[in-house]
């Protein structure tokens, strides 16, 4: 039973990011499906983090009322840094990019984020990188197979793939029908947004070691985020009210979907696994809601796969396992703590046996409660 217990601790990060995973594919398939109906992207950003706040702020009010710590000037601008990096600026330009783009495109230029959030983590200097070792020279060169990546699948379409259940599918009726200018203005939307959101998963985990309140830090986020993100609606959707108008279809849907599941639960989940594995772990399953997205999105929205976007897609999955390679071999912080709590434990034991065995003479019992307190 303990062997199981144990198994079951260690699982539970990776079931807890494989769930974010497929959280993230189904908000691209709803979101695209929004977004080809006409809904503003600026909108829509505005509108996912007004739900999450509605839906994550009882739990936060009820549940951490005890461990949330007081708010000063600090915590406060990082908070409204983080409403800024990730929920405004990150989501507007990842779904305008994705409404120049596709769906499957979109998810696929998100596998960039692991080797801007390994840079970033590298600048700041809470990554070791030591270039004689094979470990940090697999970190930089899969940040630079991603980035390449990145590019091949952004400047080379290549030939159509016809798969069992696309061939009847109209390339140029197809969402896949874009022009060059679309595909590169989308994806350096895209690839700045990725940046913003790497900085964004930096400074949550680190406001988290200074305000370890998980829930209550995902409610003012999106508390900050919907303030924000209104701001900059209202300022692109000027003269234009019916922007905001929604109704019992794809648009409430996207909206509901992605403000539960992809703000509330996701950025209190990779709050509490950031904790115990990192940033970098957090964003190290992302391929995998690139293959699921791809799947459903040539099923649901009729996109057409080519082959050079493949092949970059191939590139960027490579480069990031490099980089999550190189980084299984760095020792976390976690463990080190634990390595000198495990040492000072162990110096303690001595000193306290060697103690007991000077004083033989002493009455034992009188040792009994010093043993104990220790």
């Amino acid at each position: 039973m303990e062997s199981w217990a144990k198994f079951c601790q260690k699982a539970k990060p990776f079931l807890a990011v494989i769930f974010l995973q497929f959280g993230y594919a189904g908000m691209s398939i709803i979101s695209k499906f929004a977004l080809n109906k006409g809904m503003s992207p600026h909108v829509l950003v505005v509108y996912r983090h007004l739900v999450a706040t509605i839906v994550i702020a009882p739990f936060a009010i009820v549940f951490d009322r005890k461990v949330r710590p007081k708010m000063n000037i600090s915590i406060f601008a990082k908070i409204l840094l983080l409403g800024l990096l990730e929920p405004t600026i990150d989501q507007n330009l990842y779904y305008t990019g994705m409404k120049y783009t596709t769906a499957t495109f979109a998810s696929t230029m998100c596998n960039i984020l692991p080797a801007f959030a390994f840079l970033m983590a590298w600048a700041l200097r809470l990554e070791k990188v030591n270039l004689r070792k094979l470990h940090s020279q697999a970190k930089i060169l899969g940040t630079l197979v991603t980035v390449g990546g990145a590019m091949l699948m952004t400047l080379i379409k290549g030939p159509k793939l016809d798969f069992p259940w696309t061939k009847g599918y109209d390339v140029h009726g197809s969402t896949s029908a874009l022009t060059s200018n679309d595909t590169i203005k989308g994806a350096f939307m895209i690839g700045v947004g990725c940046l913003c959101w790497s900085g964004f998963i930096i400074l949550q985990a680190i406001t988290l070691k200074t305000y370890p309140a998980e829930l209550s830090l995902t409610a003012l986020i999106c508390l900050m985020g919907t303030i924000e993100g209104s701001i900059f609606a209202v300022i692109m959707e000027r003269g234009n009210p019916s922007a905001w108008s929604l109704h019992f279809d794809s648009r409430l849907l996207a909206a509901v979907y992605s403000g539960v599941i992809c703000s509330g639960v996701a950025y209190y989940v990779q709050g509490v696994i950031m904790k115990s594995k990192g940033p970098v772990f957090v964003t190290a399953f992302n391929p995998l809601s690139m293959v699921i997205v791809t799947i459903l999105g040539s099923f649901v929205l009729s996109e057409i796969v080519y082959l050079g976007r493949v092949i970059g897609a191939l590139a960027i999955v490579i480069g990031l396992y490099l980089v999550l390679w190189g980084k299984s071999k760095d020792q976390s912080p976690l463990t080190c703590s634990n390595d000198k709590v495990a040492a000072t434990t162990s110096q303690m034991d001595g000193s306290l046996e060697s103690s007991n065995q000077e004083s033989v003479a002493i009455d034992v019992t009188k040792l009994r409660p010093t043993h104990e307190s220790v």
